[in-house]
């Protein structure tokens, strides 16, 4: 189905990857794995032809079609989200327009050749169920049938990137490519995804995180790590086994050629002086110079370091929310939520998007306010909250990883900002780097990194895995 030739991917000194060469198959769904920064979302790219390799080739059949899930909405935010959708097939949903277009004009003007033409690519493409197909996933989503009429511009920025999901999915290709799919989706929406994914008839490969989806969906993982992308069969459970045991492997196999060296130098040293073994001396130096050692690369899968401290604990009793209520419009979110957080508590907050899980946070933090009730935080409460969104955090700041960092600890001097930059893996070229460049990975961790220093006791956090490897 696809073929990946010698594939490499460099940005100057640094290597992604190197001598990749793998088959995807019809029927196979492959999740790509790796730290963030590895490479995996290049990988992907290059099989999309969205970036160039330094060296290789990737190669599929001419008329098999691609489905690469878009992160671009803005483009469609005028048009009503059932037909969002369906331009997913694109053929056919022109076909499809062009067709009303010739029967709205009929009384003056019925090209009778052309709508043949059309009739045909619209059979020929099951469109007469397209509509259908299109409703389906949406509400398989989570968007439900009574907005699929309404302008894109009117769901919010979590339910648009569902509708561009939805848009993949409806259009069937022969080709699947998702990054990181599950991100902004809630737990229904990722089982239903799963389900859709394991019942596809086509090529599939996923960045993705989410080991459990992972686990649930993936006959393949291509692990994208020590300068190589490998492929593992089974789900990610498997592949954790099979990667161990793959590397005790190759180490122990290390261990054995230089302990063998060391054999060979200890008998040279011995009986090089001793005319007797003179020759079994030289026969040594001889079979320990054809000896090679293979080198190991570094594994890129790091694991930052700071650690969450607080400066002290707050009261007994952290925080209570009594009688709260929120509506946006004729949207009511919250009506009369009223609970408590005593100290050492890990409270949960779940259900379905958009029914005001964030604003619930928002409101308790102060940056929203509610219509009706209160909140109030505890003696000593010292709140550090994590934004789901650092992009919108940091899209409009001009400022350095290092000033941003610096700007929550002025009081240190640049040494201890650069060591514990450090810790939350930022390096001294990362340090440099504007906020606003920062891959979704590095934004998170720069914005944990920010909350570590502040020495918090209590943490509200929005969606803290997403983007996190």
């Amino acid at each position: 189905m696809l073929t990946i030739s010698n594939l490499a991917k460099r940005y100057g000194n640094q290597t992604l990857f190197e001598q990749v060469s793998l088959q995807l198959n019809a029927g196979s769904r492959y999740g790509i794995v790796g730290a963030n920064g590895s490479g995996k979302s290049s990988l992907l790219a290059i099989i999309s032809g969205k970036l160039e390799p330094s060296e290789g080739s990737v190669t599929r059949p001419k008329r098999s079609r691609l489905g690469v899930l878009e992160q671009d909405h803005y483009q469609y935010e005028a048009l009503p989200i059932i037909h969002v959708v369906m331009m997913g097939n694109r053929v056919l949903f022109e076909a499809m327009a062009e067709k009303e277009e010739i029967l709205a004009n009929a009384e003056t003007f019925f090209d009778a050749d052309r709508y043949g033409e059309l009739e045909d690519i619209i059979l020929r493409h099951d469109g007469y169920s397209l509509e259908s197909r299109a409703a389906e996933i949406l509400e398989g989503l989570n968007i439900l049938a009574p907005v699929h009429h309404d302008p894109l511009s009117t769901l919010s920025g979590g339910f648009k990137l569902r509708v561009l999901l939805a848009q993949t999915l409806a259009a069937e290709p022969d080709i699947l490519l998702l990054d990181e799919p599950t991100n902004h989706l809630d737990i229904l929406s990722i089982r239903w995804l799963e389900k859709f994914l394991q019942q596809y008839r086509g090529c599939v490969a996923i960045v993705s995180h989410d080991r459990r989806f992972l686990d649930n969906v993936c006959t393949h993982i291509i692990d994208v790590d020590y300068e190589r992308a490998l492929m593992y069969t089974g789900n990610y459970e498997d592949f954790e086994r099979q990667k161990e045991e793959e590397r005790n492997r190759q180490e122990n196999e290390i261990k054995k050629r230089e302990q063998e060296i060391a054999d060979h130098k200890a008998f040279i040293e011995r009986f090089k002086a001793k005319a007797s073994k003179a020759r079994q001396a030289q026969s040594r130096v001889k079979r320990m110079a054809k000896i090679e050692i293979a080198t190991l690369p570094s594994s890129s899968r790091q694991r930052p370091n700071f650690r969450f401290k607080q400066k002290r604990p707050s009261g007994k009793e952290a925080l209570l929310v009594k009688d709260l209520s929120k509506a946006f419009g004729d949207k009511r979110v919250l009506d009369d939520v009223s609970f408590s957080v005593t100290r050492g508590d890990r409270l949960a907050i779940i259900g379905p998007n958009g029914i005001g899980k964030s604003t619930l946070l928002k409101i308790a933090v102060g940056e929203l306010e509610a219509d009706r009730g209160s909140v109030q935080w505890g003696h000593e409460a010292a709140v550090g909250y994590y934004d789901q969104s650092p992009h919108l955090l940091f899209q409009s700041r001009d400022e350095t990883v290092q000033d941003y960092f610096w700007s929550h600890c002025p009081e240190v001097n640049l040494g201890v900002v650069r060591s514990l930059l450090a810790l939350a893996l930022f390096t001294k070229t990362d340090v440099e780097k504007s906020v606003k460049n920062l891959s979704g990975g590095e934004m998170a961790r720069l914005q944990f990194a920010a909350l570590a220093v502040r020495e918090p006791n209590v943490l509200v956090l929005d969606e803290p895995t997403n983007h996190l490897d």
